[in-house]
């Protein structure tokens, strides 16, 4: 039961830690963040940081996986509520943006790939090819079932991953916009399709 309640503590203060880490990544990019930043954020020093991570190398390449393992959280979770390509794709943007903007956020901007060393840029790239094949299976099934219009499935999911996962640059915090960005904003990147 201790040994439980204490990995439970240590799972909590490390999604807290990549949270932070994302914010910080986010705002300031790879280069202009060091650990002291996130540490700060968090209310922690610089020793306990050290307890969760061994370098900032690190911390990018968890917060990473952090992202992409949310993403396909909200894309598999959509595909579970099955009816037709479209309404996969609207349920995947609201979840995805949900993630992104509610208690979950903020989630790492995947723009610092090539400081990751190898395995760890190597891992990131994978999940995230994956993550795109999904999402380029969900466009030809609603292109089949006739709910999405004939496209090129790999130009528009990029166009649309870039979007939504460009978001946490431009979001910082505000409630209202954040409602605004659930409700709104998976129609608008829905109306080409």
């Amino acid at each position: 039961m201790a040994q439980d309640a204490e990995e439970t503590r240590f799972q909590l203060q490390k999604a807290r830690m990549l949270k932070a880490a994302a914010q910080c990544f986010n705002q300031k990019g790879y280069s202009g963040t060091s650990l002291r930043d996130v540490a700060n954020l968090l209310g922690l020093t610089d020793a306990a940081l050290y307890y969760y991570v061994r370098s900032k190398e690190e911390l990018v390449y968890l917060c990473y996986v952090r992202a992409a393992d949310l993403g396909r959280e909200a894309l598999d979770r959509a595909c579970s509520e099955r009816e037709n390509g479209m309404d996969i794709i609207l349920r995947y943007f609201r979840y995805h943006i949900e993630m992104m903007v509610g208690d979950r956020g903020p989630i790492a901007i995947m723009s610092e790939v090539p400081s990751l060393k190898h395995e760890h840029r190597e891992e990131v790239l994978e999940l995230s090819r994956q993550h795109s094949k999904n999402f380029e299976a969900v466009l030809e099934a609603g292109i089949k079932d006739g709910s999405v219009a004939p496209c090129n499935v790999r130009m528009t999911g990029n166009a649309i991953m870039g979007s939504i996962n460009w978001i946490p640059k431009w979001f910082h915090g505000d409630p209202e916009l954040a409602q605004k960005l659930i409700q709104e904003f998976p129609e608008v990147l829905a109306r080409g399709l």
